[in-house]
């Protein structure tokens, strides 16, 4: 075996390829060349010095991210308003329902299914705001339901007291939606900036939308290409 092979197969070695000649032979080549010897143990300190480098120092953010409040704890006070509200809300809704139950339910003008549906529709409006007092997190999922509701049921219950159609006591019982959807936003709002599990965060570097490129996509109708190892032994 003459040097070239040699250092080639030791290269390969290095790098976890295959060799272009038997183990033996490099090995057996390297024991009686001092050239190829030493050319092995530069070989190996320029590999061990790009593969290994040392820590550079960062800044200790522990303290920092301790210090930071928590979004639950920012929110406790809107947290326990909305679940009294919530429990206000299943209290009128077990109302309506046991009224509705002794045939009460014609002085409101409903009768039948219509009114069972109107006090379902209220007891699940009182479990969803007890959900999200418990679980901020969920909050702004029933925010656009419930602020759509509000809107149709103050835009219904204004004609309603002008036509004369319900009164002012009717009206001020879906009080309690009203200010329930008031503090799921500021419930939602203390969640909306924070980050979601799996989504990296740097700390100290800005977003800035130009750092990362997609990578690029397969043209249409062809089957993206996977990719296959370089090395047929492990490194």
């Amino acid at each position: 075996m003459d040097c070239d092979t040699c250092r080639a197969a030791l290269s390969a070695r290095l790098d976890g390829e295959a060799e272009p000649a038997p183990a033996a032979e490099t090995d057996d080549h390297l024991a009686h060349c001092q050239d190829c010897a030493g050319w092995l143990a530069r070989a190996e300190v320029l590999t061990r010095s790009i593969r290994v480098r040392p820590a550079e120092d960062v800044p200790d953010l522990v303290d920092a991210v301790l210090a930071i409040p928590s979004p639950r704890g920012r929110v406790v006070g809107p947290r326990i308003a909305l679940a009294v509200v919530a429990l206000v809300q299943l209290g009128l809704a077990l109302s309506q329902l046991l009224t509705g139950a002794t045939g009460g339910h014609t002085e409101h003008g409903m009768t039948g299914h219509l009114f069972n549906e109107g006090a379902a529709w209220n007891l699940a409006l009182g479990v969803g705001l007890l959900v999200a007092a418990w679980q901020s997190h969920r909050a702004a999922g029933l925010l656009p339901t419930l602020a759509g509701f509000v809107a149709v049921l103050v835009a219904f219950s204004v004609h309603d007291l002008v036509t004369g159609s319900a009164s002012a006591e009717r009206v001020l019982s879906h009080l309690p939606v009203v200010v329930g959807l008031a503090l799921l936003l500021v419930v939602s709002r203390a969640f909306r900036k924070q980050p979601t599990p799996g989504t990296p965060v740097l700390y100290g570097h800005k977003d800035t939308g130009t750092d990362i490129a997609d990578p690029p996509q397969p043209a249409p109708g062809t089957k993206p290409r996977h990719l296959r190892p370089t090395a047929k032994h492990a490194a």
